[in-house]
């Protein structure tokens, strides 16, 4: 029987309560080194939905794996059409004060990295750099014949132009940038192979069920070696491909700070787990440390 991936989690033990308290950020950030780890929950607030988070796509959607994709047509044909009416709104996202405070914290010499679990780009658009987009990224398009990559826009502009007057009305749009929409509203939508060999296109994202690249893993691992300290943002550290990073700072002595509304699997691990909105949390740690947020005053 193949085996599904971890989509939820639920605590089987208890697990300290989630305080208010930010001043184990601010002073993790005042003495630098802090390794950033980002999740679907810094994205929110710019209009890209959480997976677990209270309203949750997860409660509505379950998200393409890679078996199912690999192995049916028709997988492919739901995934790229609902994918193609969601990177229209997806693509419009702009990054919100959280996205902004992480950059601030970058070009003051605060931070030793970025990690996110997010595909949506959102931190680089912000300003931040050498940002390790741990699941890839749906800006680009990779083909599994031939390797080639090709931005994500020219494609959308073939299947634009294949799929005239493919307009449905979606549900909504999910964190995988993919829309809610019925096996009959995808029915006839045509899927393009590559340009180069005729080979199937995959966005150059990690799916769930898929393994994160051994290279990329390994390099996060050594980001985690050099940090002063962990802080997460916005990840219910659900599966493992982020969770891992957690358990290595931790079995290292490294501090551990969670900044997520709800519990997340990493709590044991951590010196504390803040439980407040983002953009509140990181623009007032910003003050406390005379760091300006460009545009901090809108917080979405």
């Amino acid at each position: 029987m193949r085996m599904r991936p971890t989509l939820s989690w639920t605590p089987t033990e208890d697990l300290p309560p989630g305080t208010t308290d930010l001043r184990p950020v601010a002073d993790a950030l005042s003495a630098g080194g802090v390794l950033v780890l980002s999740g679907a929950g810094i994205s929110t607030e710019s209009g890209i939905p959480d997976y677990r988070g209270e309203g949750g796509s997860l409660s509505r959607h379950t998200p393409m794996t890679y078996q199912d994709f690999i192995g049916s047509a028709q997988a492919r044909r739901r995934y790229w059409a609902r994918s193609h009416l969601g990177w229209r709104t997806f693509g419009r996202a702009r990054p919100n004060a959280g996205h902004r405070s992480v950059a601030a914290f970058g070009r003051h010499g605060l931070l030793s990295g970025v990690i996110t679990q997010n595909v949506d780009g959102l931190h680089q658009a912000s300003g931040s750099r050498d940002v390790v987009e741990l699941h890839g990224s749906l800006e680009r398009v990779l083909c599994l014949s031939c390797g080639a990559t090709s931005p994500r826009r020219e494609l959308a502009r073939r299947l634009e132009a294949a799929n005239a007057g493919f307009e449905p009305v979606t549900a909504g749009i999910n964190p995988d940038g993919d829309a809610d929409l019925t096996d009959e509203q995808v029915e006839g939508f045509r899927v393009l192979p590559c340009t180069i060999c005729g080979g199937i296109l995959k966005p150059d994202v990690v799916f769930f069920g898929e393994a994160v690249p051994p290279q990329r893993v390994e390099h996060c691992r050594k980001l985690v070696r050099e940090a002063a300290s962990l802080l997460i943002l916005g990840s219910s550290l659900t599966v493992m491909s982020g969770l891992r990073f957690v358990r290595q700072a931790a079995q290292a002595g490294k501090p551990v700070l969670i900044v997520n509304r709800d519990p997340t699997r990493g709590d044991r691990h951590a010196l504390t787990r803040i439980a407040l909105p983002l953009g509140t949390a990181l623009t007032t740690v910003a003050d406390r440390l005379g760091i300006p947020v460009e545009g901090a005053s809108d917080h979405g």
